[in-house]
């Protein structure tokens, strides 16, 4: 193993996040600290895209606000994540979903999975 894969794994935190895809709408509650308060701040949105492995894990989610698209890029690893929650499966067919920036309306929705294939005894 090498020298920067070691330190990665001795930093990295260990948390156990429900899996998630790219499509999947999520609710991710981040800590916020302003000088001495900390405070909890959801962001709501869809996954567009996941990225890197082990501690340098990221993914993007993107809301419209306001009429106005925002994304922010999560570390997987990050401390200032309390808690990701899975609130829709989407129904996509790529893992980079670029296309949404410019898709307006009913175009820039993303069907419901409605299926999801239980886990077999021997794949656990």
């Amino acid at each position: 193993m090498d020298a920067i894969k070691y330190v990665q794994e001795q930093v990295a935190r260990k948390t156990e996040f429900p899996k998630f895809r790219s499509g999947d709408a999520v609710a991710v509650s981040y800590r916020i600290i302003e000088g001495t308060k900390e405070r909890i701040q959801v962001f709501k949105g869809n996954v567009i895209q996941i990225k890197g492995t082990g501690a340098t894990k990221t993914f993007t989610v993107r809301k419209i606000s306001g009429g106005v698209g925002v994304e922010r890029i999560f570390p997987i690893t990050s401390p200032a994540i309390a808690e990701i929650e899975v609130l829709k499966r989407g129904k996509v067919r790529r893992s980079r979903l670029y296309y949404l920036r410019d898709a307006i309306g009913q175009k820039a929705r993303i069907k419901e999975r409605k299926y999801i294939r239980p886990v077999k005894a021997e794949e656990a």
